[in-house]
């Protein structure tokens, strides 16, 4: 598989006239190109639903391309909540645009995401009882489900779901469902998350098929009315040249031949299906822009650049490996082995090692791809680091800032009670 920017060197020289690196920058017209396969993958499904997850990529400009197809937002935290709101998702003509998807939840959050109007999916069997006594039950929930034991496909092992806090057991979702029924539940729906990332077109039907059966098993031990099942994300990108990218037509008509199998005979065939997807949605319509400022020759070979772990930290924290085009230098011979590296006091600030790029010159622009999804939403301050500012590169070619990048001002403003920090700019 080939890795191409979706933006040239020319167009960045022209923008950091403007806005200097590093930068994350984001393709409009990618984002809404995938928009439209993914309705057009679950059309069959009358009441299909994407419900954005914020925490991949919370910015209010991005998420409004998606408003416009139609599209919710999944929230898992109070401030999510609060931009779902001001963001229009929780008036009436968004009925039902907010799901509430966390765990270990302050009873604020639920008081606050029943106010909205958010569905709420519930994480854990003792929330029934928690989430009554604190925001009420409404009619309409969502149970979160966990299979535990490993997540197979064919013989692969995909994820664990056993080992993680999500969800609950079979026994769980049972009586859960007896319980909130009891309540005054009226309608329900089932959701998990057994696999992240995954780059392979079996997960999604073979998700659903393990949902659709559970939905089934509920139905006859609960006579619950369900009306939804969500999917969740797990779809993934291809960071790495060596996978395909996934076929979201083929994944919806996987999950078709699954539904018609499984919930039809079985008196659900009305069941919406919800997705959940945040890097799918938007990881390969971003890239952190980085130049190149300072080489070092030592054991080894380091280019140093002006963007760090803090704006992208997913090399660092997990090892993931994410493309880097040296732009203008696309038809050059990756000849030269480098560390690519941000000027932070750890010795794992850095977004390459051993990688074999075209010669770099101080002054180059690095194109680090895939960073449209858990890139700038997991930024940090170590170091007193500001993070950088969100471009949006417009289907028209113009561009605009849709975050302005931190100044120390920002890093300082929580101490606004200390004297010596008032007239930081």
């Amino acid at each position: 598989m080939e890795k191409k920017p979706f933006v040239t060197l020319e167009k960045i020289q022209e923008i950091v006239k403007t806005y200097p690196t590093p930068f994350h920058i984001y393709d409009e017209k990618g984002i809404r190109e995938n928009a439209k396969k993914l309705q057009k993958a679950f059309s069959w499904n009358k009441g299909f639903r994407e419900y954005f997850a914020v925490k991949a990529t919370p910015n209010p400009f991005l998420i409004h391309i998606l408003k416009e197809y139609g599209f919710g937002v999944d929230c898992s935290s109070m401030t999510e909540l609060i931009m779902a709101d001001k963001m229009g998702f929780s008036e009436k003509d968004m009925q039902d645009g907010i799901m509430f998807s966390s765990n270990a939840t302050p009873a604020e959050e639920f008081v606050y995401a029943r106010k909205l109007g958010a569905i709420i999916n519930l994480d854990d069997f003792t929330m029934v009882d928690f989430l009554e006594k604190t925001a009420g039950i409404p009619e309409k929930i969502c149970c979160r489900y966990n299979p535990g034991g490993d997540f197979k496909i064919s013989t692969t092992i995909m994820d664990s779901p056993g080992d993680a806090k999500y969800g609950m057991t079979k026994h769980q979702m049972i009586e859960a469902f007896k319980l909130l029924k009891a309540k005054g539940v009226k309608e329900f729906g089932i959701h998990a998350f057994l696999a992240s990332n995954t780059v392979t077109n079996e997960y999604y039907p073979v998700l659903a098929k393990e949902l659709f059966e559970l939905a089934v098993e509920l139905k006859e031990k609960t006579d619950a009315n369900i009306t939804f099942i969500n999917l969740s994300g797990g779809i993934g990108i291809p960071y790495t040249l060596d996978k395909e990218p996934n076929d979201i037509m083929l994944i919806g008509q996987g999950v078709k031949k699954v539904f018609e199998e499984v919930l039809v005979p079985a008196g659900l065939g009305d069941v919406a299906l919800y997705t959940e997807l945040g890097r799918f949605m938007m990881g390969p319509y971003g890239a952190l822009v980085t130049q190149a400022v300072h080489e070092k020759h030592i054991y080894k070979e380091y280019i140093g650049c002006d963007a760090c772990a803090a704006n992208l930290m997913r090399p660092a924290m997990y090892g993931a490996y994410h493309h880097i085009t040296v732009l203008g230098k696309e038809d050059k011979p990756c000849d030269c082995k480098y560390d690519i590296t941000g000027s932070l006091c750890e010795n794992n600030d850095k977004f390459a090692i051993d990688r074999m790029l075209p010669k770099i010159e101080i002054g180059d622009y690095l194109f680090i791809h895939d960073a449209g999804a858990h890139g700038f939403a997991m930024g940090y301050n170590y170091n007193g680091k500001l993070k950088s500012a969100e471009l949006l590169l417009k289907e028209n070619g113009d561009v605009q800032m849709i975050r302005r990048a931190e100044t120390a001002k920002d890093y300082l403003a929580t101490f606004d009670f200390c004297d010596i920090f008032k007239d930081v700019e």
